[in-house]
């Protein structure tokens, strides 16, 4: 059933009344940009990924590069958000988060057998199971799937030693500070005290103290997944059994064990045995978050398939199949390439499966074959404009999507870095579009039942500055195809959302 141009979908998912909309505000935002400063490629943000308690979060970027976010506002009362809640401690703060550290994930590499150059780009990054206090995550670009070990390690520092750097090598360090309101060391002498030569000539020796202990984030790659893919890779999931894992790309998907780099298994291959009869590639690929004999695989056809790892090795066929029908008469040329699925995600419980196509969002049930759930304009306003977006590729752009952990809202992004939460709830109108800057609700218009064209309805239309082609969105705000918002993630526990527009993260809460 479709919802109408507000967002609503007419049947949905979670049961019971809908819940008020949100009323959502601006949190904090990392390297946000001044006005009219040039964005580096390599600083744009490609990947955002909340660990599953959602107190780290991570970022993958166009130069390779991962950078790591800690939630800093549980911390200060001592525990975590969920036993301050048990222990209804009054929660005042929102969540906030700050820089831990970052690290070169990928490097640009050159494939000479094909003559191919493989970007650095970071494509996904995936939160594994943690251990000992250290932080585990998958990273992948195009071709090269990495390990990485996050732990934060002891450094020593010690006193200083009896070679004085200015004297050369072994020379004798001959100080002539006064020794008054020096302190003590441990082996009882002064750290800055000039040594007494006795009569040999040999300077007094002093043994190393260590007087301070400084810990530093040290990111150690554990394993690398290489050499499994002839297209590239578009996702990797983590196995509920915190073992495996899968990796996916145009034609095949292969499943990985963490601990083993050099083999994995293909479980799922949709190459022809001639190229020219391929009709449909796959496009994202995700498991189920409770049970590890299933996954969904999405195609550049619109369709969504659900695999049992149990029923064969070779995955090849489905056990369910989820598409929808297309309406009579309603064909064009555009209608395969916006059917095209650019992200699946599994709600929380595994009963639901969103996903994102060009123009809508959708939600599945995983019990029900028939059609989606809910269906929720994005962008209709840009149907007329699709000869355009093909025009400058923008039609082929990859947006992500994202649940809430309570499964009652969906969000995903849009161009002019705008987003839009939806209430996925049966009954729910709630449609929010949201801007990625300082002032999240600063789209929100009144839309009149009937077009007005009042003079202030003209002047809310703010031309950009830059905007190849700037139009007109359904609140009368302008919007352009150079801005876009891919890549967004709901907090796991908490209605909070992080996105980036460019090289800048911003984050919201409600």
């Amino acid at each position: 059933m479709n919802g109408g141009d507000d967002g609503g979908g007419a049947a949905a998912a979670p049961t019971g009344p809908p819940p008020p909309p949100l009323e959502w505000k601006f949190s904090q935002v990392f390297g946000e940009r001044t006005a009219g400063e040039e964005v580096q490629e390599v600083d744009i943000i490609s990947a955002i990924e909340f660990d599953k308690t959602g107190d780290h979060l991570a970022t993958g970027d166009r130069g390779g590069r991962v950078v790591l976010f800690e939630r800093t506002d549980t911390k200060d009362h001592g525990g975590s958000r969920r036993d301050l809640e048990r222990m209804d401690y009054p929660i005042s703060r929102h969540p906030e988060f700050r820089y831990k550290t970052e690290f070169q994930s990928h490097e640009p590499e050159f494939d000479y057998l094909k003559s191919l150059e493989i970007e650095e780009k970071i494509n996904k990054i995936r939160w594994c199971q943690t251990a000992n206090g250290a932080l585990f995550l998958l990273s992948t670009n195009d071709k090269t799937i990495k390990f990485w070990k996050v732990q934060e390690k002891k450094v020593k520092k010690i006193s200083e030693m009896n070679v004085d750097p200015s004297k050369g090598n072994g020379g004798v360090a001959s100080s002539s500070i006064s020794s008054a309101a020096r302190p003590y060391l441990a082996n009882g002498g002064y750290p800055d005290k000039p040594y007494n030569c006795p009569q040999g000539g040999i300077p007094s020796l002093r043994l190393p103290v260590v007087t301070s202990h400084e810990t530093s984030l040290v990111a150690r790659c554990r394993r690398v997944y290489a050499h499994a893919h002839d297209y590239h890779i578009n996702s990797i999931s983590n196995n509920s059994d915190g073992e495996t894992f899968i990796s996916a790309d145009d034609l095949r998907i292969n499943l990985w064990n963490l601990e083993i780099s050099n083999q994995s298994f293909n479980i799922v291959d949709v190459k022809p045995a001639n190229m020219e009869d391929l009709t449909e590639v796959i496009t994202s690929a995700e498991f189920h978050p409770s049970h590890c004999n299933m996954l969904a695989y999405s195609s550049s056809k619109g369709s969504i398939r659900l695999i049992d790892l149990r029923q064969s090795a070779l995955c090849d066929s489905h056990s369910k199949l989820f598409e929808e029908q297309e309406a009579p008469g309603s064909r064009s040329f555009f209608t395969e390439i916006i059917a095209s699925i650019s992200d699946i995600k599994f709600g929380k419980d595994g009963r639901y499966i969103l996903s994102r196509d060009y123009m809508t969002l959708k939600l599945w049930d995983i019990n029900m074959d028939s059609g989606p759930v809910s269906t929720f304009q994005v962008h209709e306003y840009l149907r007329p404009k699709l000869c355009d977006l093909y025009e400058n590729d923008s039609i082929f752009d990859k947006f992500e999507c994202c649940l809430s952990g309570d499964g009652l809202r969906v969000a995903t992004g849009s161009y002019s870095n705008i987003f839009r939460v939806f209430g996925c709830v049966a009954g729910s109108t709630e449609a929010t579009t949201l801007e990625a800057s300082k002032n999240p609700m600063r789209r929100q218009v009144q839309t009149p039942s009937r077009p007005s064209r009042s003079l202030s309805s003209i002047t809310r239309v703010v031309r950009r500055a830059g905007a190849e082609s700037p139009g007109v969105d359904g609140n009368g705000n302008s919007f352009d195809f150079t801005t876009k918002l891919l890549h967004l993630a709901w907090h796991p526990t908490e209605n909070s959302i992080a996105c980036a527009a460019a090289n800048s993260l911003y984050m919201y809460y409600a």
